[in-house]
């Protein structure tokens, strides 16, 4: 019995260690050095331009994440053989704040190319628009 609790806490340890490296608050800092502060200018902005857009973007965010975890596939548009997520029943006209983050999204792709995801991008924005 007591082994098999040591090899169990083992176990959860060494999970625990393995997912905790993944995720680094400076992932970007070599890759993509100006992502962060691309992203957090946008934010500013469209918060000063529009003061309830600081809460539209953390909902967003809150939106992506709800059902299969946060993979961006709420900035998903409808094609011919796709319902997306944008209009799917719990999103269309009730998620906004898309704009906003298309326009992150077209920053950061010319300061970077094909290197930032849309769930970072997600998720950072709404870290920026609860600072803002």
């Amino acid at each position: 019995m007591a082994f098999s609790l040591f090899g169990l806490a083992m176990t959860f340890l060494s999970l625990l260690a393995a997912s905790s490296a993944q995720l680094s608050a400076n992932f970007y800092s070599s890759s993509c050095p100006k992502a962060l502060s691309t992203i957090q200018t946008a934010v500013q902005a469209a918060v000063k331009k529009e003061a309830r857009m600081g809460a539209s973007l953390l909902r967003l965010h809150f939106h992506d994440c709800f059902v299969n975890g946060c993979d961006g596939s709420i900035l998903l548009d409808d094609n011919s053989t796709f319902t997306g997520e944008k209009t799917a029943g719990p999103n269309a006209n009730s998620v906004r704040g898309y704009d906003v983050v298309d326009n992150i999204k077209s920053n950061v792709e010319a300061a970077c190319p094909g290197v930032v995801s849309c769930a970072d991008i997600l998720a950072v924005s709404a870290r920026d628009s609860v600072v803002a």
